[in-house]
C-alpha cells in the first residue's frame, strides 16, 4: 500500500482544512487508517483512527469536537476534516495504514505516506 497525503496549508484560527490521503492497491479497504501530526520539536502525536469498515472510530482528545475522520472505500481515500482550527494544530500530518486498528493507533502502522504541512495562524 502506497499512501499519498494531500490538503495542507496555511489557514487562520478558526478556519477548516480537509486532509486526504490516497492509498494504492486494491487491498486498501482492508485496512486501518490513521492520522498522525508531528509539530516542531515534538514527538509525534495520534489524532484519529478509522477501521476498514468505518465501524470503529477514535479521534485523540486534543481534537476531539473539532476534526473528523473520514473514508470512502471506493476512492480508496481517508479524509480529515479540520474545523475550529488552533494555532497548536500547526504540524505536518501524516496518514498511516495497517491491518490492525491497534496498531494504527499505536503508531505502529506498516504503511505511511510523506506527510502534508498544516499552519494555523492566530
Amino acid at each position: 500500500v502506497q499512501l499519498q497525503a494531500s490538503g495542507g496549508g496555511l489557514v487562520q484560527a478558526g478556519g477548516s482544512l480537509r486532509l486526504s490521503c490516497a492509498g494504492s492497491g486494491r487491498t486498501f479497504s482492508s485496512y486501518g487508517m490513521g492520522w498522525f501530526r508531528q509539530a516542531p520539536g515534538k514527538e509525534r502525536e495520534f489524532v484519529a483512527v478509522i477501521s476498514w469498515s468505518g465501524g470503529t472510530i477514535y479521534h485523540a482528545d486534543s481534537v476531539k469536537g473539532r476534526f473528523t475522520i473520514s473514508r470512502d472505500n471506493v476512492k480508496n481515500t481517508v479524509y480529515l476534516q479540520m474545523n475550529s482550527l488552533k494555532p497548536e494544530d500547526t504540524a505536518v500530518y501524516y496518514c498511516a495504514a495497517d491491518l490492525y486498528v491497534r496498531a494504527v493507533r499505536a503508531g505502529q502502522s506498516v504503511y505511511w505516506g510523506q506527510g502534508t504541512l498544516v499552519t494555523v495562524s492566530s
